[in-house]
């Protein structure tokens, strides 16, 4: 049982997604995220357990490093694959309720602007530390998501821009999601931006990477 959890935790952590993928090489020939967590819920271990010993841990190694720049976004983005490999096998015991998820987590790039890739990243790395992710896609206006908080009233919202231009777009959708829900947690990320601007924005919380944003999830789950 030891043995699947820590092969599951060091496919995720480093990027093996299946029985197929070459990558790493150190792991070709070996069987990957998608067949091993298949394994372990055929072997007995909980969808809990898998969640909380083997995919958060991993995923929390791979955001770390990357802020430590021991990792970059290739890496990441491999480990990210991996873990939705795993997450395939998992999702139907969120939805039972099997699985206890920390929280959902709302994410779009904001209107005018078509870059996910740091999106996509983020959503797949919150995802990885055990919240419901919820993810609005690229040109989001502020409606979009001011409908998806009606919907799931708990929820933590982030925005995503990548250009100097469309970073200005966060200031519109903050101002509508505050005028109906004044107490939001409402977090932004992009390329341009910085922690004074998310102050001027009357955001609350500014990360430069995915790790950063798990951080100050963790915060909030332990503050509630």
């Amino acid at each position: 049982m030891n043995n699947l959890i820590e092969n599951l935790a060091e496919s995720i952590e480093f990027g093996k997604i299946n029985f197929a993928s070459s990558y790493p090489p150190k792991l070709k020939g070996l069987p990957g995220a998608d067949e091993i967590c298949k394994e372990a819920l055929e072997a007995g271990l909980s969808p809990q357990e898998i969640l909380n010993v083997a995919l958060i841990p991993a995923m929390s190694r791979v955001g770390q490093k990357f802020s430590e720049g021991k990792a970059y976004v290739p890496e990441m983005l491999m480990a990210a694959k991996a873990m939705a490999a795993a997450m395939v096998h998992l999702k139907p015991f969120f939805s039972s309720g099997e699985i206890e998820l920390k929280g959902v987590f709302i994410i779009g790039t904001v209107f005018g602007d078509l870059h996910d890739i740091g999106k996509n990243l983020v959503a797949m790395m919150v995802e990885g530390a055990g919240w419901k992710v919820i993810d609005l896609g690229v040109d989001v206006k502020p409606q979009k998501f001011i409908d998806a908080i009606d919907q799931h009233k708990d929820c933590v919202v982030a925005l995503s821009a990548l250009l100097t231009t469309t970073m200005m777009n966060m200031e519109s959708i903050v101002k509508e999601i505050r005028k109906k829900y004044p107490s939001k947690q409402i977090l932004v990320g992009g390329a341009p931006l910085n922690q004074d601007f998310c102050i001027q924005i009357g955001a609350n919380h500014y990360s430069s990477n995915p790790q950063g944003v798990i951080e100050y999830l963790n915060k909030i789950v332990e503050k509630n």
